[in-house]
């Protein structure tokens, strides 16, 4: 250890006398033991050496300061001179009886610095959160881990101490000491200590606040000093820079009136319109920054307002080092990305998106997590938020670790991620990423290279103790919020209650539709004829689960190709198929989400590292295309018979399902029991031919006029059609309720509502 470049005098052993004439008392002693394990960074308990301890009528004040030339304590008595005991120890006696309000004043080569003592304040956590975090039931586990910035009080020599109280959870840990910016990156000045034996290693460092950097050594069993970044930061340095970032929000929020009404809030069986988005790729600066958060937050909720969407869904927002990843290989958690801005620019976003009428989910990956050393991994020295056995705490598909969901301070700190998004940032919903790779044992594993569980078994049965366990409580904190499953399986009971030994999330991604209809719009239409029950098949099991329709960054991508260039034939006929493929999407039974450019009719496959075409809207036929969406959300919205009862079969009735020669479906859509709710019919001909005089079963009489057409020779963005209003007469012998003899444009979607 480096001793100080000088000192005032050689010092005095620790435990002998350095008493004054004028009888004050000796220095109460410390063994040298105790010094070299706080040297070394072993100590569990720095503060039981440092700082001041009162003793026969005088108080001893013990600091660590190395390299300094010299250390003097004052207050309101005075100033006391310390002495250099040891290897940058200093030490001396104050003449006062209690410990009083004081502070240290630290010369190296310039001018004296005075500093405030981080070893005289008491922890900033209580029994009770202590007993909490290692039951794994702390809920607001982010207001007592982590960096937190704290106003106490003062008594003396200042009317309030500000600080931050650092703390942090390494059980296996021999050591914690807080580096940053502030020491200058020398942690032996700042040893934290453990608060009995609940893993958690805790420092007040007054002085401290937004902005500033830090990261904790941790000393493991085996010897060896990690650096780490914080598990629970709020903020963190932009990457490739790695040190997490003290933060104190200051944010007023002015979406009042959206949180007044969201815990009434039923999204099951309200409107949901979701545009997915990658944030660093919807619009970029022409030198390939990223617009920041306040940027984003002038612009993207007009343009979500103006195309009526009701939600949009953000690929991950927690900060994560490697930008092609997406934000899928998290390394902290607790943080909003700082390549954006800070948090409340965050909260900002989030704010002007509720103030327009837009709900906001995230999306969210408590599955796995990135393998930077200097993040979660081997947090501790072992194996501590992953799995420690490799056959379920590596994920060999996406090179990540997969978290110990068995361990009850991991599903905490997992569970309280997901509340703090819902809280503190106003999330209106979480859509959970990988949901199939945490449910089951073998997940993208071979024989012999998975460990069933206790009943020898393949479900990761602590897995879905984790799930119902966030669910159950973001639903019981967060009423009217969301969860929506990725789930790619038919895992019984994924939007069931848990009370009924369900998942309990709200929804679930119907992958299936997703891949049957874009494998059947792929066909040319001569062929379509003989696929035409993956356009069906969906609603055999539609209401088994409450579903999503998902067309996601995860089918425009990776040689996939846009959702464009999908779709067979020509440029005319590849338009026509996308608009009557989304005309025919808004009417199925479920809830719509796209992924940002299909809106625009996007020829090229997505890329993160460039914008959006957002050029083609100098175009006519993109234009149309980006209206139709516009016109679809708007009909939407306003007709309760496309979602009020996704959730009931009795919401939707077959016109003609097996019409597989015209290549033509048509259905009801209705709210059951919903008499003033005017029905809607829709009408898709996936044939590149006009389907001439199709006799269309109605559900009664009446004049039903056409409310949106995708017709390619005439869809203008007015979302209607040539074909105006048709009337239904009594059709009793055709075994029909009532018919009407139409005309349906070739690869067009045709929706009626029967007029009042």
């Amino acid at each position: 250890m480096t001793t100080p470049r000088s000192t005032p005098s050689t010092g005095s052993p620790a435990g002998t006398s350095t008493g004054t004439s004028t009888g004050t008392p000796s220095v109460r002693p410390v063994a040298r033991e105790q010094l070299d394990l706080i040297l070394t960074g072993g100590h569990g308990d720095p503060h039981s050496v440092l700082g001041a301890h009162p003793h026969e009528g005088g108080v001893t004040v013990r600091v660590l300061k190395p390299l300094a030339s010299s250390v003097a304590v004052t207050g309101a008595w005075g100033e006391t001179r310390l002495e250099h005991e040891y290897e940058g120890f200093w030490v001396g006696v104050l003449p006062v009886a209690e410990v009083p309000d004081y502070r240290v004043t630290v010369a190296y080569d310039g001018e004296p610095v005075e500093v405030d003592d981080p070893y005289r304040f008491l922890p900033t956590l209580g029994e009770v959160d202590l007993h909490l975090i290692n039951e794994g039931r702390h809920e607001q586990l982010w207001t007592v881990l982590g960096a937190r910035v704290q106003h106490y009080p003062g008594i003396g020599i200042e009317q309030t101490v500000s600080g931050t109280s650092f703390a942090v959870w390494a059980p296996s840990a021999r050591g914690v000491r807080l580096k940053g910016s502030f020491n200058s990156w020398d942690g032996r000045e700042h040893p934290m200590r453990q608060l009995g034996s609940s893993g958690v290693w805790e420092l007040f460092v007054p002085g401290l606040g937004t902005g500033t950097a830090y990261k904790y050594g941790i000393l493991g069993q085996d010897g060896e000093w990690r650096e780490k970044a914080d598990p629970m930061a709020a903020w963190a340095e932009r990457p490739p820079a790695t040190s997490s970032l003290v933060y104190e929000s200051t944010y007023e929020w002015g979406d009042d009136a959206w949180m007044a009404e969201r815990p009434a809030r039923q999204p099951v069986a309200e409107a949901m319109s979701v545009y997915e988005m990658h944030l660093a790729s919807w619009k970029k600066h022409p030198d390939g920054r990223f617009w920041s958060w306040a940027e984003l937050a002038e612009d993207l909720p007009a343009y979500l307002a103006d195309l009526g969407f009701t939600h949009v869904e953000l690929m991950p927002v927690m900060q994560h080092p490697f930008g092609g990843s997406w934000g899928y290989h998290v390394t902290s958690y607790f943080a909003p990305d700082s390549r954006f801005g800070d948090p409340d620019g965050f909260k900002l976003l989030v704010d002007r998106l509720h103030q327009a009428g837009i709900g906001v989910i995230l999306d969210w990956v408590p599955g796995h997590f990135a393998t930077d050393e200097w993040a979660l991994a081997r947090f501790d020295g072992t194996p501590l938020y992953e799995d420690p056995n490799p056959q379920r705490g590596w994920h060999k598909e996406w090179g990540s670790h997969i978290f110990n969901f068995g361990r009850n301070e991991v599903r905490n700190f997992l569970y309280a991620n997901a509340i703090y998004w819902l809280e503190e940032f106003h999330a209106d919903g979480l859509r959970v990423d990988g949901v199939a790779s945490m449910l089951y044992l073998d997940y993208s594993r071979e024989e012999g290279e998975w460990t069933p569980n206790k009943h020898g078994g393949r479900e990761n049965l602590e897995a879905v103790q984790f799930l119902q366990e966030m669910n159950a409580t973001v639903y019981k904190r967060v009423p009217g919020i969301v969860t929506v499953a990725e789930e790619s399986t038919s895992w019984p009971g994924v939007t069931r209650p848990t009370s009924a030994d369900g998942l309990g999330f709200g929804f679930k991604w119907n992958m299936g539709w997703m891949h049957d209809s874009l494998d059947y719009v792929a066909h040319e239409p001569v062929h379509r004829a003989y696929h035409h029950g993956e356009m069906t098949f969906s609603l055999v099991y539609a209401w088994s689960e409450n579903y999503v329709l998902p067309i996601s960054h995860d089918e425009v991508v990776h040689g996939k190709g846009s959702l464009l260039r999908k779709m067979p034939g020509d440029r005319w006929q590849q338009l026509a198929n996308l608009r009557a493929y989304l005309g025919f999407m808004w009417a199925h039974p479920g809830k719509q989400l796209l992924f940002m450019g299909a809106e625009l009719g996007q020829e090229s496959e997505w890329a993160e590292s460039r914008e959006l075409d957002w050029w083609l809207l100098d175009h006519p036929e993109h234009r149309g295309v980006h209206a139709l969406v516009r016109d679809l959300n708007r009909v939407y919205t306003g007709s309760p018979a496309l979602w009020a009862a996704d959730h009931d079969p009795a919401g939707f009735q077959w016109i003609d399902a097996n019409d597989a020669g015209h290549n033509t479906f048509s259905f009801v859509r209705r709210v059951p029991d919903g008499a003033a709710t005017p029905e809607l019919v829709c009408v898709a001909n996936f044939a590149a031919v006009p389907h001439e005089g199709y006799r269309l079963g109605l559900p009664a009489e009446g004049v039903w006029e056409e409310v949106l057409n995708t017709d390619a020779e005439t869809y203008t963005g007015s979302g209607v059609g040539n074909m105006g209003a048709i009337t239904a007469v009594a059709g009793e012998h055709l075994g029909l309720p009532a018919h009407a003899d139409i005309v349906v444009p070739p690869l067009a979607t045709v929706w009626f509502r029967r007029r009042a």
